[in-house]
This record gives C-alpha cells, sequence and structure tokens, in this order.
C-alpha cells in the first residue's frame, strides 16, 4: 500500500475514533442514566470496540489495548446490575482521558507509534486494574466507604453540566455563552473559599468566553475538565484540581470579555487587544488579530528595537 493511501485509511480511522470518543465521553459524564438504557450502554460498548479494531488494523497497540480495557469494563455494565457512584464515574473518565489522549497523540503526530505512548499505557493499565477491582467489590455488594459529604457538590456539579451540555449543543450566540459563563460562576459558588477550585472556575469561565473557537471544541476540553474537578473537590481532593494545558489555552487566548476603545474627536477608535505574557499565548493572540500586512508591520517594529 502506498503512502497516500495509508495517509488516508489513518485519517479515516482519526476522524471515526473521535466520534466514538464523543460517544464515550457523553455516556460516562451520564454513566448513572447511560447503564438504565440499553441502547446507551451498547452504543458505549460498540464505540470502544471499534476504536480496538481499527486500532488493531493499523497496528497500534497502544490504542488498541486502552480501547480493549474500556471495552471490557463496559461488558461488565451492560451484563450486570451495578449501582453506580462517584469513584466508578472517576475511574471510567480516567480511562477515557487515556484512549483520547493517545487518539490526539497519532492525531497530530506523523511519527507517532506505541514507544511514544508507553507512559500513557501504563498508567492506564493501573487504572482500569483499579476500575476492574472495584467493579467486582460493586457486584458483590461492596461499595466506596467515602463517607458523603452534608452537601452533595457531585449531584450540584452534574446537574450543571446537563444544562451547559443542553446549551452547547444549541447555536453559537452570545446569549448563550454568557450562560454558560454564568453556570461557571455559580459552580465557583459551591466552594468559595478553595483557591483551586475558584482558579480553576474562573480560567473555564474564560476558555468559554473565547469565540475564536468552536462551540464543539471547547465543550470538549471545558465539560470534561469541570466533570473531573468537580470529582476532586466532591472528595477533598482540592490539590489535584488543576487545569489541563488545553484548557488554559483556550483561557489565554481568549479576547477581553468587553473590548475597550479610545477615541478622539480627530480620530477613529482603536481597538484594544488582549495579548498573553506567554510566548506562544502572544503569538497566537497575535496571528488571530492581525492580518498578514499587519504582522509584518509588526515584525519590523519588534526587530527595530531589539537590534
Amino acid at each position: 500500500m502506498d503512502t497516500a493511501s495509508q495517509q488516508r485509511i489513518l485519517g479515516y480511522f482519526i476522524e471515526e475514533a473521535k466520534e466514538h470518543l464523543q460517544t464515550l465521553e457523553q455516556g460516562i459524564l451520564e454513566l448513572e442514566a447511560s447503564v438504565q438504557d440499553s441502547e446507551t450502554i451498547n452504543g458505549m460498548f460498540r464505540a470502544a470496540h471499534s476504536v480496538k479494531g481499527g486500532a488493531a488494523m493499523l497496528g497500534y497497540s497502544s490504542i488498541q489495548k486502552i480501547a480493549h480495557r474500556l471495552e471490557d469494563s463496559f461488558k461488565i455494565l451492560r451484563e450486570n446490575p451495578v449501582n453506580i457512584d462517584q469513584k466508578l464515574e472517576s475511574l471510567f473518565l480516567t480511562g477515557y482521558d487515556h484512549l483520547q489522549d493517545v487518539v490526539e497523540r497519532l492525531e497530530n503526530s506523523a511519527e507517532f507509534n506505541d514507544e511514544d505512548a508507553k507512559g500513557i499505557l501504563q498508567e492506564a493499565e493501573s487504572n482500569f486494574s483499579v476500575l476492574e477491582e472495584y467493579l467486582q467489590q460493586l457486584l458483590s455488594g461492596v461499595s466506596s466507604t467515602q463517607a458523603e459529604p452534608s452537601v452533595n457538590i457531585s449531584e450540584k456539579v452534574k446537574e450543571t453540566l446537563k444544562q451547559m451540555l443542553q446549551l452547547f449543543k444549541q447555536s453559537d450566540t452570545p446569549e448563550n455563552r454568557q450562560k454558560l459563563q454564568q453556570y461557571c460562576t455559580n459552580l465557583g459558588e459551591l466552594a468559595p473559599e478553595e483557591p483551586n477550585w475558584q482558579q480553576f472556575i474562573g480560567i473555564a469561565r474564560k476558555a468559554i468566553s473565547n469565540k475564536k473557537y468552536p462551540y464543539n471544541t471547547i465543550a470538549q476540553i471545558a465539560i470534561r475538565e469541570i466533570k473531573q474537578a468537580g470529582d476532586y473537590l466532591h472528595l477533598g481532593n482540592t490539590s489535584d484540581i488543576a487545569p489541563s494545558k488545553n484548557l488554559q489555552q483556550l483561557a489565554a487566548t481568549a479576547p477581553a470579555e468587553t473590548a475597550r476603545t479610545t477615541a478622539t474627536p480627530a480620530a477613529a477608535p482603536v481597538a484594544q487587544i488582549s495579548v498573553p505574557r506567554e510566548p506562544r499565548g502572544a503569538a497566537i493572540a497575535l496571528l488571530k488579530s492581525f492580518n498578514k500586512q499587519e504582522l509584518t508591520q509588526i515584525i519590523k517594529l519588534i526587530s527595530s528595537q531589539i537590534r
């Protein structure tokens, strides 16, 4: 098979895998409801199975193994009544994150190979071992001994995420963006004295305001991370609450929520843009704010100042 055909087949696999990942993510975020609906849990099982089969055909054993472990876990949920709790949801979500990570690495690097994913595969295997053991505990009637807080933060976070997901399925309008940001503000009020939670929610709120990226891109990153951070908050593991690089990048490249302008009677308004201090974020902000001719002028001006 020639190189062009291989690349075409790889492209098909990546696009299909991303669709299957969306199915898995949405199902896991609503796992308690998913296991009650045979069509949904069967769809999740088939999604993991399809990713496994495609990866095996292309020779990516790391992706194949992680998808296979997810498939086996969904098979248990499909064939047995299991009481879903917070710990189980978190373990499934971590397994999903590992699968998404290796698929994204394959998409972003033409030189990707299983050796590159060795560390991820080890972490995934460790997580799936815990997941498998915990599933067996639940099947035997033993649930998590973690005491439930008087206020179930996890339930409040999940309820808010459901409402946010519904908005993400609607049109991308300024009004819907504002509603999504308000939901983030509401989430921040769940733990006003937890600095890591407050910092995380602030970054998530700013990322959601970034109109330079489509709804779907923001939803895939923000919803999953808010869910994970909410789990940590619920369990008291606030030191683990931290935004990913992707979420930070979305926030760093977001324009100011309200554009500021200055004007004089003799001059047109001058638009102000927000440029992050981080070099990569600054470069992306400039690329998105100026055309080619303007960027050339900026480069010349900067060069003249650093000689």
